[in-house]
């Protein structure tokens, strides 16, 4: 009988890059013309992954998240993985918008994808282990498919497949 093969689905984040995106960020809010005195700042918390705009008004805070957004996607950071909140007003009639960096696996995605792929009747077993699953068959090509279907489907934030083996 065959040694069963398996992958991961893990959800991850490169915290470094997304420090990198927010400051090349903020030298851009210092430099750009139309929000220099504009009275917005940004903020970023590398242990409690938020991120924090400072503005006022909902249209500047806007801008400043586009710029966020943009520096982001040049670092090679999905936008999915990072939720920004509804706007919040502060003293003296500014906004504040907060954003949570997603990473891992929560345990209803997790089940979510689970059940997805056992709808599927694909012949792997699926385990969550914390904020990660794992996913083994006997056949490499049943994998290859697991991968392409989760592949296909949107669970709200990036999916990375590692530790094929």
């Amino acid at each position: 009988m065959a040694k069963e093969s398996s992958f991961d689905i893990v959800s991850t984040v490169d915290i470094q890059e997304v420090d990198n995106a927010f400051q090349q960020a903020k030298k851009e809010l210092a430099q750009r013309y139309d929000l220099k005195d504009s009275g917005a700042t940004i903020a970023f918390d590398k242990g409690g992954k938020t991120m924090t705009v400072h503005a006022p008004s909902d249209f500047v805070a806007g801008q400043v998240i586009d710029v966020v957004s943009s520096k982001l996607v040049k670092r090679g950071i999905d936008l999915a993985a990072v939720k920004w909140g509804a706007p919040q007003a502060a003293a003296g009639s500014t906004v504040v918008r907060t954003a949570s960096i997603v990473e891992g696996i929560d345990k209803e995605t997790a089940g979510r994808i689970n059940k997805d792929i056992k709808a599927e009747k694909f012949k792997a077993k699926v385990t969550i282990d914390g904020d990660k699953l794992r996913v083994s068959s006997a056949s490499r090509d049943v994998l290859q498919d697991v991968i392409a279907f989760v592949k296909s489907k949107d669970y709200g934030q990036p999916l990375q497949f590692n530790n094929y083996r």
